[in-house]
């Protein structure tokens, strides 16, 4: 692996972005968003994600030329179209106006219908999180999970965010998919010639295994908190369906074998319309605080609150460089 600074990486994914038909503003604002999510380390919805988004931009199912609009209004919430637009910029916009909302109203929801992958999800619950708001956003997703006590996929890995803003930056940001691990680790972990640190999927003979490779050939990955997690995928693609009024996972499952035009929703809080940030900072430390103290259950690990790794990451990456495979790299520059 080699690596690459964040500013190069940002012109690249630009350069890329713009020779697809973006305009200048969708090209940067996107080629931003990448390139932070793989400064934070989460490089399987970053750097190594990127190539399958410009297939999908060739395949159609993205449309340089399209923008989210407002379908209806109720107060503090709103429902848009996402018009096949650019995922992970709509739902940067989507979680501004859930900011604006909230700011107004001490709550903000938008939901989104019609749009496509946000990437890494947790980049909009850090947005909302520098805003100075609790955020919580999810999405829905192609089937690409079984429900529990099934073999075949009916139901979607949802990826769950939910953000605590603090002051000094170093935000509680919890980001994950209702798998145990979410495709893009399990392809990363493949990659990097790994196993998984537990089982989090099926092999074909119906083996528990930490093997990615078996889990990427059978789909059969395991649900989050076994039956919990596969009845939270369920009701958070539910209340995404009814919200926006777009395709749930069955039915997106019915459009393709790919993953498109699938629902979301942003909800952002304002904390300090019922307490000061001191107020609010005071209360998140001490809880942090006592969790860290914690005993240790063996004293070569370390306890970390949700988020605090991705923000060392980020300080590491922007003074030695992003890791990036190298192939992978390559076959970016010559796009």
């Amino acid at each position: 692996m080699k690596r690459v600074k964040y500013d190069d990486m940002v012109a690249e994914f630009e350069r890329v972005l713009l020779s697809r038909g973006f305009d200048q503003e969708t090209a940067h604002e996107s080629a931003v968003i990448f390139a932070k999510n793989s400064v934070d380390g989460v490089y399987s919805h970053g750097i190594n994600r990127f190539p399958r988004v410009i297939s999908y931009i060739e395949k159609g199912y993205i449309d340089p030329k399209a923008t989210p609009t407002v379908d209806a209004s109720f107060g503090a919430m709103e429902r848009w179209n996402g018009n096949l637009a650019m995922g992970n910029t709509t739902a940067k916009k989507a979680m501004s106006r859930a900011v604006e909302l909230a700011k107004e109203h001490g709550m903000g929801i938008v939901a989104i219908a019609n749009t496509n992958h946000w990437m890494r999800g947790g980049a909009f619950g850090w947005q909302a999180a520098d805003a100075g708001m609790i955020g919580i956003c999810w999405t829905n997703t192609m089937p690409n999970m079984p429900a529990w006590g099934a073999k075949d996929r009916r139901i979607g890995n949802n990826p769950l965010v939910i953000a605590v803003p603090r002051s000094n930056g170093e935000h509680v940001v919890v980001d994950s998919a209702l798998a145990q691990f979410s495709y893009g680790k399990i392809e990363e972990t493949k990659l990097k010639g790994k196993q998984l640190p537990f089982a989090g999927g099926y092999d074909s003979e119906g083996n528990l295994t930490t093997d990615p490779a078996e889990i990427e050939k059978t789909w059969r990955v395991l649900p989050m908190g076994f039956w919990k997690g596969s009845g939270l995928s369920i009701v958070l693609d539910l209340v995404a369906t009814v919200l926006s009024g777009g395709n749930s996972t069955t039915a997106v499952g019915k459009m393709s074998d790919d993953e498109y035009g699938v629902s979301q929703v942003c909800i952002a809080i304002d904390p300090t319309k019922a307490g000061s940030v001191d107020i609010n900072d005071a209360m998140i430390n001490e809880v942090l605080e006592d969790i860290k103290g914690s005993e240790k259950a063996d004293e070569g690990s370390e306890i970390l609150y949700p988020g605090e790794r991705a923000f060392r990451t980020r300080q590491e990456n922007l003074k030695e460089g992003i890791p990036v495979f190298e192939d992978i790299w390559e076959s970016i520059r010559k796009m």
